[in-house]
């Protein structure tokens, strides 16, 4: 059992959704293998499910001045920003298939919930992050990964408040918003590496008014190369996933294959 790996560099968002749709379809078809694309986008903010156009700060003709554009789309989660920089991660998984058990190292046929779906992908982080000396955790009721230390636990035991922390050593690194579709997995992560920050300005960050959002670059004592964080999360999600990650030269050479 393996999971493709697609790097397709730097893809405008739309050409990139309809890709991922390509994708979608041959997965859920049963053509191709699961598969991972990793890319970069230009500046654009997505607007999830759960979105308030509230969260948007700049007016429409300052983001079209800066050349950034919007999309409104099916993942979880509110408004987010993408760009230059900035690891993305399209995971297109079927989660019936033969997944780690939480509980221990072997595999088990089992459906893969997307609770727990979420919280592996914020393993694939946590990990990459701490290869390049930025420790981060979970925050209990909010999705991505934060740095400083903290409970890095799963979950919020039942019954329980979050212990309290001080929001300026927490700062978002990475950021998650998934969908799912007959058990079939799109959208997915967004790690910044080399982001430029600044454009973080224009919105409220996942709605969240009382954290700042950071980057590998800021926080790393040797920050990475965007290159060296893409192959690292690469290899972080392959180990946490437990599955062997395969290189394919092209998506046009992955969906001819499916043909």
């Amino acid at each position: 059992m393996h999971i493709n790996l697609v790097h397709l560099g730097r893809v405008p968002y739309a050409d990139a959704l309809a890709l991922q749709q390509q994708v979608v379809a041959a997965r859920k078809a049963g053509a191709i293998a699961d598969t991972v694309l990793l890319l970069e986008h230009p500046p654009v903010l997505t607007l999830g499910r759960n979105s308030s156009r509230a969260n948007i700060l700049a007016s429409g003709d300052l983001l079209t001045q800066r050349g950034i554009a919007i999309h409104e789309i099916n993942r979880g989660g509110d408004v987010t920003y993408h760009g230059p920089g900035q690891l993305v991660g399209y995971p297109i998984l079927d989660l019936r298939g033969e997944w780690p058990n939480k509980r221990g190292p072997a595999l088990t046929k089992r459906h893969l919930g997307p609770v727990d779906y979420v919280r592996m992908l914020e393993e694939v982080l946590i990990r990459t992050c701490g290869e390049f000396g930025v420790p981060t955790h979970r925050i209990c009721g909010r999705t991505g990964v934060w740095t400083g230390y903290g409970n890095a636990s799963d979950a919020c035991a039942p019954g329980t408040n979050p212990a309290p922390t001080d929001p300026t050593q927490e700062k978002k690194i990475a950021a998650i918003g998934v969908h799912v579709s007959q058990a079939v997995t799109s959208h997915g992560f967004a790690l910044n590496v080399t982001t430029d920050l600044r454009d973080f300005q224009y919105i409220v960050p996942c709605g969240i008014t009382d954290r700042e959002v950071t980057s590998l670059e800021l926080e790393s004592p040797h920050p990475p190369s965007f290159d060296a964080v893409m192959h690292a999360t690469a290899r972080h999600f392959g180990h946490v996933f437990q599955r062997q990650l395969l290189a394919v030269a092209s998506l046009e050479a992955l969906l001819s294959a499916a043909v």
